[in-house]
């Protein structure tokens, strides 16, 4: 399976938070699971951290040079994919992750309950 993790997810996961599901987290960890990170993600979490809103002892980058994961660039095609979405989110974030899963045939692994308004598949992560 290919998916990619939005941020409140991948912050669970870095925390250990009981917040991230059995079920999200197994699939997350399944060595057969190819698992992306979106550098729009990266950037949300380290503008966060930098904020000081937010404490996580792992890190975005070394998740990926490990090869726990993989990054996932922001292209153009995911810009106009983002813009071109109707607008039943809001966050510019959340919004480019939905265009990115689209785009590259991802599964989104969120706990995002409005973003079930736009076509893409989706895991619960709370699940």
């Amino acid at each position: 399976m290919r998916v990619l993790i939005d941020s409140a997810a991948l912050i669970w996961w870095f925390a250990d938070d009981h917040r991230l599901g059995p079920a999200a987290a197994d699939v997350i960890e399944d060595p057969s699971t190819e698992a992306y990170v979106s550098v729009a993600s990266a950037w949300e979490i380290e503008m966060k951290r930098a904020s000081d809103k937010l404490r996580l002892d792992g890190a975005v980058p070394e998740c990926v040079e490990a090869g726990l994961m993989y990054d996932l660039p922001v292209r153009l095609r995911h810009a106009v994919a983002a813009a071109a979405l109707p607008m039943h989110h809001r966050d510019p974030f959340d919004r480019m992750l939905v265009a990115q899963a689209l785009t590259e045939g991802l599964v989104l692994i969120t706990p995002d309950e409005a973003l079930r308004q736009y076509e893409v598949p989706l895991i619960d992560a709370r699940a």
